[in-house]
């Protein structure tokens, strides 16, 4: 990408910048909004990023972009190493919400611009770094980590309770009445607003309890039983199903 076009975008100058920050379990970056890019990705520990629309997965060797201007809060699972990157970009492959997969050369890349600090615009080796992190960001693989959220009042406080505790115990039925409102209709509301039923939501929520308990080192069948499994071969069929891999193939992934 050209100077010339960069000047158009920077803010004051520096087109990218990188934070490191470390976060103790549970700590949570309440919702807001900026003018940059985010790429928010940690070292070590696992990160959940919310919009009004959608829940995403940060664990380790993946990372979720987030467009400037775009409402969103974070939480933290275990300790979390966060090593993030600002960006003054409207580079049209970049518009979209979604989980990557952080391939070792884009980790690499992270952790040098974080060192550095920030990107100077009038710098010629820092533009080409811009330049390839950009192009990393925009061909980096998509990954299932993506939760839908329901607008309804009623189905998002069904989506909240089960979101805080995805293992729980508790029947569908007895988290609906707790929301207000029918089994049947929020059912019908699911399915309406996420294009997931209800039961395929909560399966879904319930893996992305898995990969943080993966990722926080806990053996497969203390993740199978977080995500609320009593089985481990039920636990592991169902890992494959969403993620193509066993939980053992994706820890040592």
């Amino acid at each position: 990408m050209s100077l010339t076009r960069q000047n158009s975008r920077d803010i004051d100058g520096y087109p990218v910048r990188g934070l490191a920050v470390t976060y103790r379990d549970g700590a949570r970056l309440s919702r807001h909004t900026h003018p940059w890019a985010q790429l928010v990705y940690a070292a070590t520990g696992t990160m959940r990023v919310a919009t009004p629309d959608a829940a995403w997965l940060a664990p380790p060797t993946r990372a979720i972009w987030v467009p400037g201007g775009v409402a969103h809060e974070i939480e933290m699972r275990g300790t979390v190493a966060m090593r993030t990157l600002y960006l003054a970009t409207d580079d049209p492959r970049l518009t979209a919400c979604r989980a990557i997969e952080v391939a070792p050369l884009l980790k690499e890349l992270i952790l040098h611009v974080v060192k550095l600090g920030m990107l100077d615009v009038d710098d010629l080796g820092h533009a080409r770094i811009e330049g390839l992190l950009l192009d990393l960001l925009a061909d980096a693989e998509t990954v299932p980590f993506q939760l839908p959220l329901p607008t309804d009042p009623r189905a998002r406080a069904f989506a909240d309770r089960i979101l805080s505790d995805p293992g729980a115990e508790a029947s569908l039925a007895a988290l609906a009445k707790d929301a207000g409102a029918s089994l049947r209709t929020l059912q019908r509301l699911f399915l309406a607003q996420t294009s997931l039923s209800l039961e395929a939501w909560r399966g879904r929520a319930r893996m992305q309890q898995a990969v943080v308990s993966l990722s926080n080192g806990a053996p497969v069948t203390e993740a199978a039983l977080d995500a609320g499994y009593q089985s481990a071969s039920a636990f592991i069929a169902a890992f494959k199903r969403a993620f193509g891999v066993t939980p053992a193939r994706w820890r040592s992934g």
